[in-house]
C-alpha cells in the first residue's frame, strides 16, 4: 500500500481518508483518462444532467404515489389521499407540495424486477444480474455516471458524476452496489462526499425508530483549503511527488495505473474552484437554504443543484441509514416496522419540501428543461401491512417520479393491479428504465462497452427505451 506522511481517520477497509484523498484509492474521486471509448460520438440529448434522489430502502409505493383507497385496510394502510394537478390522480396526503407540482412530471407506476436487495443497483445500472446479498464488486455493471464518463459525455474540468452525502452503505460500513465503475474500472468511480450527521434525538429502540437527520454533504480535504497559495500548492505537489516515487517502485499492475490516474484527478480537484464552491452552501442566500429545509437529504438536493450548475452530469443524493453502536439513526425508506410513523413524521415531509424546492429552483434558473430529476428507490414495498405496522420488500412493483429533462409533463405511465402487487399494464424493467435515461442523455442504448474480459456489454442491459414518457421533439423545442 502507498503510505502518506501523517495520520488520519481510517475507513472501514483500513485506508485512512487522508490516504484515500491523496492517493486516489477507494473510489473517492471520479476521473481517469478516457480510453478508446472516445471513438463513440454521443448524440445531442435533451438532458444535460441527471439528479437522482435515491430513496434507499425501498419506498412504500402504496403509501406515496400509488395508493389503493378502495382496497381493504390491511392493503391501503393508514393514509388518506389528496388530489394533484393531474386530473384524476391522487397521491398520499403527506405530499401536499408534490401534489401541486405533478403537472410538471411523469409518474411511472410499474417498475418491476426480482433483485431483492437494498442497493441502488437496478435504478443506476439497469442490471439485475448478480448476488443481491453481496457488497459491490468489480464485476458489477457500471453506473450511468461511469458510462457517461467512459464515453466522454460531460463537461471538461469537473467530475462527471458525484454521490452525496456518502457512498450508499457508509452509515453501516457496507458498500452497496450501484454507483461505481464496475467492470469499466475503479477510475470511473464517482466523486463521493462525506458527512457528519446530527440527529433530532437519541433513538429509543435498536431499529426502525424514525429519527430525523440533519447536516450537509462535505468534500473532505477540500473545504479546508478555501484558497491555495503558491507555497501551499508547491507543498501539495511535493506530496504528490512522494506518491509518484513510491508508485515507480511498485509493480506496474492495472490497479497502480488506475491509482496514478485518479491521483492526478485528486490534485486537479484540490485546485478546482467550481467543485469546492458547489459544496459551499453558505454561498446560497439563506432563504434558498431554508426553502429546501435543513435535513441532510434536502441539503444534498441543494448541493446536487449546485453541482449540475457547475457541469457535473450525474448526481445521486441518497437517503442514508446511519448506525451508532447498536442503534440505527434514521431508517431511510426501509420500513419493515413503523412504516406509517416514519413516513408521516420524518421521511415524507423532508422529501416533499426538498424535492419541490429543487424543482422550483431549477425552473427559476432555466435549468429544468435539460436537468432530469428522478425520485426512486430500488424497489417498492409489500401490498399487505405486516403485524409490526410495516411493509416488507417488494421488487415486483414500484414507482418512479421523473421531472424535467425531456420527459412528458402531467403523464402517468402504467397501472398496477388492484392491490399494487404487480404491473397491470405497461411494465418497466430496470433495463428499460436505464435505456430511457441514456436516450435522454443522447446516448444510443445499443452502445456496448467492454467488460473486464473485453467482451462487449450493452449499456442498456437488454432493455428498450420507454418512448411513451418522452416529449416529442416539437413539444421539447417549444418549452426550451
Amino acid at each position: 500500500m502507498i503510505r502518506m506522511l501523517g495520520g488520519g481517520v481510517r475507513t472501514c477497509d483500513g485506508i485512512t481518508r487522508r490516504e484515500a484523498l491523496a492517493a486516489g484509492f477507494v473510489g473517492l474521486l471520479g476521473g481517469g483518462a478516457l480510453s478508446e471509448a472516445q471513438a463513440f460520438a454521443p448524440r445531442s440529448g435533451r438532458t444535460r444532467s441527471v439528479i437522482l434522489i435515491n430513496l434507499l430502502g425501498g419506498p412504500a409505493h402504496l403509501d406515496m404515489f400509488d395508493p389503493k383507497p378502495d382496497a381493504p385496510s390491511e392493503i391501503r394502510g393508514e393514509f388518506q389521499t389528496i388530489p394533484t394537478t393531474i386530473d384524476g390522480l391522487r397521491i398520499c396526503e403527506h405530499l401536499p407540495r408534490t401534489a401541486k407540482t405533478m403537472h410538471r412530471s411523469t409518474l411511472i407506476r410499474t417498475l418491476t424486477h426480482t433483485f431483492n436487495s437494498h442497493d441502488p443497483y437496478p435504478i443506476i445500472t439497469g442490471s439485475t444480474v448478480g448476488n443481491p446479498s453481496a457488497q459491490y464488486s468489480p464485476d458489477d455493471a457500471p453506473s450511468v455516471g461511469a458510462v457517461c464518463q467512459f464515453l466522454g459525455k460531460g463537461a471538461p474540468g469537473v467530475p462527471l458524476h458525484a454521490c452525496l452525502p456518502c457512498f450508499p452503505g457508509w452509515g453501516q460500513t457496507w458498500r452497496r452496489k450501484g454507483i461505481y465503475g464496475g467492470y469499466l474500472g475503479s477510475q470511473y468511480d464517482p466523486l463521493i462526499s462525506v458527512c457528519s450527521p446530527e440527529y433530532e434525538r437519541t433513538p429509543t429502540r435498536t431499529s426502525y425508530d424514525a429519527v430525523q437527520i440533519y447536516g450537509r454533504p462535505q468534500l473532505e480535504g477540500v473545504q479546508a483549503i478555501p484558497e491555495l497559495t503558491l507555497d501551499r500548492l508547491n507543498r501539495r505537489r511535493s506530496l504528490v511527488e512522494q506518491v509518484d516515487a513510491q508508485v515507480l517502485r511498485a509493480n506496474r499492475s492495472r490497479m497502480m495505473e488506475q491509482a496514478s490516474s485518479i491521483q492526478q484527478k485528486s490534485f486537479d480537484l484540490l485546485t478546482s474552484g467550481k467543485v469546492r464552491e458547489a459544496f459551499d452552501l453558505d454561498r446560497e442566500p439563506q432563504q434558498v437554504r431554508e426553502r429546501y429545509g435543513s435535513t441532510l437529504a434536502a441539503q444534498c438536493m441543494l448541493t446536487a443543484r449546485r453541482l449540475v450548475e457547475a457541469g457535473v452530469t450525474f448526481v445521486t443524493a441518497t437517503y442514508e441509514v446511519f448506525q451508532t453502536g447498536k442503534f440505527l439513526n434514521g431508517i431511510a425508506f426501509d420500513t419493515h416496522e413503523n412504516n406509517f410513523d416514519a413516513l408521516r413524521r420524518v421521511l415524507l415531509p423532508s422529501l416533499d419540501q426538498g424535492y419541490t424546492a429543487l424543482i422550483e429552483d431549477l425552473s427559476s434558473r432555466g435549468m429544468l428543461n435539460d436537468t432530469l430529476v428522478i425520485v426512486a428507490g430500488e424497489m417498492g414495498r409489500s401490498p399487505r401491512v405486516n403485524a409490526r405496522a410495516g411493509r416488507d420488500h417488494w421488487p415486483q412493483c414500484g414507482s418512479i417520479l421523473v421531472t424535467g429533462g425531456g420527459v412528458k409533463e402531467g403523464y402517468v405511465h402504467g397501472t398496477s393491479d388492484r392491490i399494487g402487487a404487480y404491473p397491470d399494464t405497461d411494465p418497466v424493467t430496470p433495463g428499460d428504465w436505464i435505456s430511457t435515461v441514456y436516450t435522454l442523455l443522447g446516448l444510443d442504448p445499443s452502445t456496448t462497452v467492454p467488460d473486464a474480459f473485453n467482451r462487449p456489454m450493452p449499456i442498456s442491459q437488454g432493455g428498450a427505451p420507454v418512448t411513451a414518457i418522452l416529449k416529442s421533439p416539437s413539444s421539447a423545442s417549444r418549452t426550451a
